[in-house]
């Protein structure tokens, strides 16, 4: 037996230094130390032995198994250092060969219209400011002067959550909040997604952007409003753009007015664009309405302020020539890279 024992532990160390892979190896390690393995074979034969030759014999098994074991894992490290090396020979990548261009992006034809009209408003002193777009009633609608029942709740039917709460049709309640815990003097604006129950067609959409604008102070009049707005058109438009007021009506401002640019597309001639009219709605406007003022404890005797609210959609789609409002919505990248 001691025989035996010592010719398979020369036989399993000159193999298993020979194994040319992990397969190999794995398949020595069966055939000397598996369960039916002849290492395994001879130590189930170890009790037909007299008992001195059992303790002497058990040791030099042992010491066998260990030398195998010990020859197995030295030979699973170096084929595994081996493969690694052949693995970075095999796939080494030239670092100085140049990278291809990874394409980048840009911003939306949206956000680049906000930030031009955030830009023109900073630059005459407003302050950019945000609210949220699940909003209470009350300073959707109440707080701007049209309680519970109002007809003009019709024209801005939007999506409730209960009685009391909704996704907001404008961003005016951003400019309540804002009176609400601000002192005047208060120069404003507040750009963000509005929400109202409309199908979606060419030109409507339940989900739009508004920019709305507030300022309040002593002896704010109709002439500062316009004065302002036209600064912003000739900023977005061009200084050849002139600008028509015609009256209106909004709850929340009296007087209230229409605002129309002069077309840029033919310079008021009339076009497709204006439809001949030589003229393009862009937003509306008004003087703070007294209720307003002094549901937000600003005095109206004291102070007085205008307020005015665009859509980004329609600013955008006259800016670059879109005729149908669905596209700055579907992430065509076809149709985005033309911005």
């Amino acid at each position: 037996m001691r025989q035996q024992l010592e010719n398979i532990r020369a036989e399993a160390l000159a193999a298993i230094q020979n194994a040319a892979d992990k397969a190999d190896l794995e398949a020595l390690r069966v055939r000397y130390s598996g369960k039916k393995g002849e290492l395994t074979a001879i130590l189930k034969s170890m009790g037909k032995l007299s008992a001195e030759e059992r303790p002497v014999m058990g040791q030099l098994a042992n010491e066998v198994r260990a030398a195998i074991e010990a020859a197995y894992e030295a030979r699973s490290t170096e084929l595994e250092t081996l493969a690694l090396a052949r693995k970075l020979e095999a796939e080494t990548l030239d670092v100085t060969i140049p990278a291809e261009p990874a394409p980048l992006g840009h911003l939306h034809p949206l956000t680049l219209t906000i930030n031009e009209v955030r830009s023109i408003f900073e630059g005459m002193g407003f302050e950019t400011i945000e609210g949220p777009e699940i909003e209470y009633d009350y300073y959707n609608f109440e707080a701007l002067n049209t309680p519970a029942n109002h007809p003009a709740r019709d024209t801005q039917d939007t999506f409730y959550f209960s009685s009391d709460l909704l996704l907001r049709t404008q961003t005016s309640s951003v400019q309540i909040r804002c009176m609400e815990h601000r002192k005047p003097p208060i120069r404003v604006i507040s750009p963000g997604r509005v929400y109202r129950s409309d199908a979606v067609d060419a030109t409507h959409s339940p989900l739009f952007h508004q920019i709305e604008g507030l300022l309040v102070d002593e002896n704010v009049t109709m002439a500062d409003l316009k004065g302002a707005l036209a600064v912003f058109a000739k900023g977005l438009f061009g200084e050849d753009t002139r600008v028509r007021f015609r009256p209106h009506h909004f709850p929340f401002t009296e007087p209230s007015a229409e605002m129309d640019v002069s077309c840029f597309a033919c310079g008021g001639k009339g076009c497709r664009l204006c439809k001949g009219e030589g003229w393009i709605e862009i937003l509306g406007c008004g003087m703070v309405h007294p209720n307003v003022l002094r549901g937000c404890n600003i005095d109206p005797e004291k102070y007085s302020g205008f307020a005015f609210g665009m859509g980004v959609e329609r600013v955008a789609m006259l800016r670059h020539k879109i005729d149908d409002l669905r596209l700055v919505y579907e992430n065509d990248v076809r149709f985005l890279k033309q911005f």
